[in-house]
């Protein structure tokens, strides 16, 4: 895990911020934490200054819990940090939150990399929301996102687990998994025309290989490549493979 990483407050904001240069906005899923983003910022803050805010799907309203709601989150959060021609990566639903957000300010960033995101398709939580307090079940799913099922470990496991039995928390994790299943991007994705990185997961459950597929016939400028024995998380199950494809993807395309 990332070694207690130093999380700024700024007002409504956190965040953690590692390296200088330009900045590269790290987006993490429904179930995502810091760590999951370990390999790609021991690598990267070499050379960029990689950020990663704490998306705040356990704190927002209820009722308001959704995908509009949390891409304004985002839109308000790189407005106070001024951020301009920046390099955007999301996983899972923070794939999805990074298309809403370029879609609607691609003059601000430029280059986008995808990883399992939702927006086209996703297989949520392996086909079922989650069931509180079965402590089974939890670990059943969670296990079934990765192609090593030992890659999830038990702190992990312990963390979700912990969260799905927070009854206000599971509403929002069940309100946020249909907004993402409502909210499908297959006739605007032809708008982008920023450079993208498609990096899937040849064994992915949730969002499958012809999801990356779809991904890649729709956005115009992009780039599909998978990885082999590889989940939903390349950036946790195979990170010295993912950190190649990307190093190989920001050095051969040039920002604009």
């Amino acid at each position: 895990m990332l070694e207690v990483p130093n999380i700024i407050e700024e007002g409504e904001f956190k965040y953690i911020e590692e390296g200088e240069g330009k900045v590269m906005l790290l987006l993490h899923g429904l179930f995502g934490a810091l760590s999951n983003w370990e390999a790609v910022v021991n690598k990267f803050s070499t050379q960029f200054k990689v950020v990663i805010p704490m998306l705040p799907i356990y704190e927002m309203p209820v009722r308001e819990t959704g995908l509009t709601k949390l891409t304004e989150f985002v839109e308000a959060f790189i407005d106070h940090k001024g951020y301009n021609n920046f390099d955007i990566m999301g996983n899972s639903l923070g794939g999805h939150v990074a298309l809403m957000y370029i879609m609607k300010h691609p003059e601000k960033v430029d280059r986008m990399i995808l990883t399992g995101s939702s927006g086209l398709f996703e297989n949520s939580m392996g086909g079922s929301y989650p069931k509180r307090g079965n402590y089974a079940f939890i670990e059943e799913k969670v296990r079934y996102t990765f192609y090593d099922p030992n890659t999830a470990t038990k702190e992990y496991i312990d963390e979700i687990f912990e969260t799905t039995n927070d009854v206000p928390k599971c509403m929002r994790i069940i309100q946020m998994a249909k907004s993402a299943q409502r909210n499908n991007l297959a006739d605007e994705l032809h708008k982008i025309e920023n450079e993208t990185l498609l990096i899937w997961g040849l064994n992915d459950t949730i969002t499958p290989p012809s999801v990356g597929h779809d991904f890649n016939r729709l956005i115009k400028n992009s780039t599909l490549r998978f990885i082999d024995e590889c989940c939903h998380a390349p950036m946790m199950e195979q990170p010295e493979k993912y950190n190649i494809i990307l190093d190989e993807f920001l050095n051969q395309t040039v920002p604009v």
